[in-house]
């Protein structure tokens, strides 16, 4: 059996026979060996056909669609140009060796044309690639080196391209970043907490939050300057005026040592780092807050942005939790707990990230498992829908939130909830009807420019003619209201004719509908009056029959 190379390269398509091979000797360490020399090569590998490409965008497209185990029209030709028919009915005497087994699949389902790909054909394309300038005359020794170069980068470009809108990674990396700042502002408050306390003492207890705590450190510096002339700006500060009165009456008897004008500086300093801090993790809140709300809308309004963006954080990318299922996704977080459960044979984690949402936080003890179970098959479903649908909307992740909420309620109160198609064909008919809107809205504004453009060049035209009309002199117009009067009273006399004919048709009509009636009624008393003397003839013969009898007796 005659056994034929496709070799894919930067620059073509390729196609070589490997001739004077025996089955037997396919596996020995000689025919390895033997690929390293050319000579030896040579002799068993020709080159049977050459089919370079178009263009480097050529190239990318082919070798995108090799990549995928996808046969393109143009390597279909040039397999069934080259390689010998096949008749019908009958099995082909020659296979074709292919690097990768997913386009061997392909090429036979499509062309019935028998593929190879084994560890005998891996290393005659080995051979192949080490020997491919000496087959092929017409290349120059710089010529597949700079093709190979070029498509490399083109093909590593185009698997990285994405959208810069939904850029997953920014999401990760604002997550980690806000949970580190969390623990950093946490610190550094305490410490300022900490180092503030040893002037000023009685403060700690009387103001509990962090970033309002270093605002009055910056603010009140020293507590012997502390006065009631400052009671308005401490009050903006802290909002009370009780609290405000009370900072200052535990200033006045404050049990705190006195600190040099060096060290309240650092202290001041470092205060203001903190509140720098904190109002720095504000804004990357709102930041990854909008981030979500492009990458991934549909999780996001499902399950809420922080929880969202730490599932993705955990998988890796949004496209690594779409692909999970919604048994890895409820408890992920939660991997400790699982290979635990599982060593000691214990029970295995019902939550793991998916327990900071509300609604587990909801649920009834005995609930909270199957409403996480219930929640990860959403947040499953919600995932995968921002993932791969190219238009972004939160309907899907509305209606989902809807679904918990009737599970919840289905669980505390035992109402039965909607089935999911329904909720589903519902959300597709929003989708579409807002996608309507949008196209009859844009339909609208074309128009009515155009209408606007019309109006303009009206209102020129009328402004031009009235203009003309001033130019023009009066013996003009006058001769044109003449014949514009004639004009009228011939159209008068038009309306005039119609309606007389119109009258008339009428009345031709009324009379004859008149006589139809009168001929009617004639026909109705006709019959009443044949009725009337039927009747009277019955009773005159019935008083003949009775006088008769009367006469007998």
């Amino acid at each position: 059996m005659a056994l034929y190379l496709l070799y894919e390269t930067s620059s073509g398509y390729s196609l070589f026979q490997a001739s004077g091979i025996d089955e037997i000797g396919q596996n020995t360490e000689a025919v390895r060996n033997s690929v390293s020399d050319l000579n030896r090569f040579g002799k068993v590998v020709q080159l049977t056909a050459f089919h370079p490409f178009d263009s480097a965008l050529d190239a990318l497209n082919q070798i995108n669609s090799v990549s995928e185990g996808i046969m393109t029209d143009e390597l279909r030709n040039f397999l069934e140009l080259n390689l010998p028919k096949v008749k019908e009915g009958k099995k082909a005497k020659f296979s074709l060796g292919v690097a990768e087994p997913k386009i061997g699949s392909h090429i036979f389902e499509v062309t019935k044309i028998p593929c190879q790909s084994n560890d005998f054909v891996h290393e005659l394309l080995r051979g192949v690639r080490l020997h491919f300038e000496r087959f092929i005359k017409d290349l120059k020794p710089g010529d597949l080196e700079k093709a190979q170069l070029g498509l490399g980068h083109s093909y590593s470009r185009a698997k990285v391209k994405f959208n810069v809108n939904r850029v997953d990674n920014m999401v990760i990396q604002a997550i980690f970043l806000l949970d580190t700042l969390d623990k950093d502002v946490n610190s550094f408050a305490m410490r300022v907490r900490e180092w503030y306390s040893w002037h000023f003492p009685e403060l700690a207890k009387i103001v509990n939050d962090n970033y309002l705590y270093a605002k009055l450190a910056k603010f009140i510096d020293d507590k012997s300057k502390l006065s009631e002339d400052k009671l308005p700006e401490l009050t903006d500060l802290l909002g009370d005026e009780d609290k405000a009165k009370e900072v200052v009456e535990a200033a006045k008897a404050s049990m705190g040592q006195d600190l040099s004008p060096i060290d309240l500086i650092n202290v001041q300093q470092f205060a203001q780092r903190v509140m720098d801090l904190s109002e720095y993790r504000k804004k990357l809140h709102e930041y990854l807050i909008t981030k979500m709300n492009d990458i991934a809308p549909n999780l996001a309004s499902l399950i809420g942005e922080m929880v969202g963006a730490r599932l993705i954080s955990h998988a890796g990318s949004l496209t690594n939790l779409a692909k999970c299922p919604s048994s890895t996704l409820q408890i992920l977080g939660a991997e400790k707990a699982l290979f635990r459960a599982l060593k000691t044979r214990g029970n295995t984690p019902k939550y793991g990230l998916i327990f900071h949402s509300s609604f587990i936080g909801r649920a009834s003890a005995r609930n909270k498992g199957r409403m996480a179970r219930y929640l990860a098959n959403k947040c499953s479903i919600a995932s995968r829908i921002d993932c791969f649908s190219e238009n972004g909307t939160t309907v899907f992740g509305e209606k989902l939130r809807e679904q918990v909420e009737e599970r919840l309620d289905f669980y505390d109160k035992g109402v039965a909830p909607r089935k999911n198609i329904d909720v589903m064909k519902a959300a597709i008919e929003s989708t579409e009807n807002k996608d309507t809107d949008m196209e009859t809205e844009e339909a609208t504004t074309v128009p009515s420019a155009k209408k606007s453009k019309k109006k303009k060049s009206k209102s020129d035209a009328a402004e031009n003619s009235e203009l003309m009309a001033e130019d023009k002199p009066t013996v003009n117009g006058g001769a044109s209201e003449d014949a514009k009067s004639e004009k009228k009273k011939k159209k008068e006399k038009r309306k005039l004719e119609q309606e007389q004919a119109v009258e008339n048709s009428n009345g031709t009509n009324g009379v004859e509908a008149e006589e139809d009636g009168i001929s009617t009624k004639k026909k109705k008393k006709k019959s009443k009056d044949q009725d009337g003397e039927d009747l009277q003839d019955a009773s005159d013969m019935k008083k003949k029959r009775k006088k008769k009898s009367k006469g007998e007796e």
